[in-house]
């Protein structure tokens, strides 16, 4: 098991940007060089931050084949590909494995609620694409959590599964997970990095790295490294933002500080809509604490 994919550091969720109810490819062409350019350690198209649900199949498939062409092999390719349908998940897995993703992540089946056991078979099948794995356990918007017992049993039995991004917000469950099994425990909630990291996490699937690459960056490597006063120091300089990032449902108030900075149009699908008006002076005096220029 040794051999499996090793992901490790600051990894974004990445946005998906609209511009009059098409994709802007310019704008995410523009957002994915300055991931790049900042040191970001993998990009994550097509997760909760980059709207899946309402992007078409069509467009799912090609905002996943502009993320890797884009990066052109400067770092992994997560490519969300999950369902509660295993067809259309396996149709989504396919895509991203025959456009030259490196790994895709794979959301627990929402809504229709599966048992643990269900989760598993689902796992097995989309295994059978070929693509390293990255289970995506989020209880909070799927109705349903993975147990770290069948995340154990996944890693056990199924090779191809390499990595949890963990967003229970439990730091009991990361624990438990690599206390019991070698698994890539990746922390799915900013504010939960630092603390994950220090029971064995290795890196990220952050939000916030939408809008501070940079920072993100340092605080994985410093926490990698063992620095945990200099992490605990950027944890809690982050720590305002990290919730700031929240103050209404992902990725509407990330959406709003990219268009505060002139990177990306504020611009969601319904069901989603913009951060409200009362939110917004608070969120860009945040922006401003980390010397941002922002707009109004």
């Amino acid at each position: 098991m040794s051999d499996r994919m090793k992901l490790e550091g600051s990894m974004v969720a990445l946005v998906t940007p609209f511009a009059d109810g098409e994709v802007d490819y310019a704008a995410f062409g523009r957002v994915i060089d300055s991931q790049l350019a900042s040191g970001t350690q993998g990009l994550v198209p097509c997760g909760s931050t980059g709207e899946s649900p309402t992007l078409s199949y069509e467009e799912h498939d090609r905002v996943i084949a502009f993320t890797i062409e884009r990066a052109a092999g400067r770092v992994p390719v997560i490519a969300g590909t999950g369902s509660n349908s295993t067809a259309e998940a396996l149709q989504l897995t396919r895509h991203a494995k025959d456009a030259g993703a490196d790994a895709c992540l794979i959301v627990n089946p929402y809504y229709n609620k599966p048992t643990q056991q269900g989760m598993f078979e689902h796992i097995q099948r989309i295994a059978e694409v070929g693509l390293p794995i990255v289970l995506y356990n989020i209880p909070g918007r799927t109705g349903v959590e993975m147990s770290a017992e069948t995340i154990v049993r996944m890693y056990q039995q199924i090779p191809l599964v390499v990595a949890v991004k963990e967003a229970t917000g439990k730091l009991d469950m990361a624990s438990q997970i690599a206390a019991e099994c070698g698994i890539t425990i990746l922390s799915g909630d900013d504010s939960l990095t630092l603390p994950f990291m220090s029971v064995g996490a290795t890196g990220v699937i952050s939000v916030l790295a939408n809008v501070l690459p940079r920072e993100i960056r340092a605080l994985c490597d410093a926490t990698a490294r063992g620095d945990f006063a200099a992490a605990r120091s950027l944890h809690l300089k982050l720590f305002p933002l990290f919730r700031g990032m929240f103050v209404e449902t992902n990725p509407i108030p990330v959406k709003a500080a990219l268009a505060m900075m002139g990177l990306i149009r504020n611009e969601l699908r319904l069901p989603m809509t913009p951060l409200s008006p009362a939110h917004r002076p608070a969120l860009a005096k945040l922006l401003q604490a980390f010397g941002l220029k922002v707009t109004l």
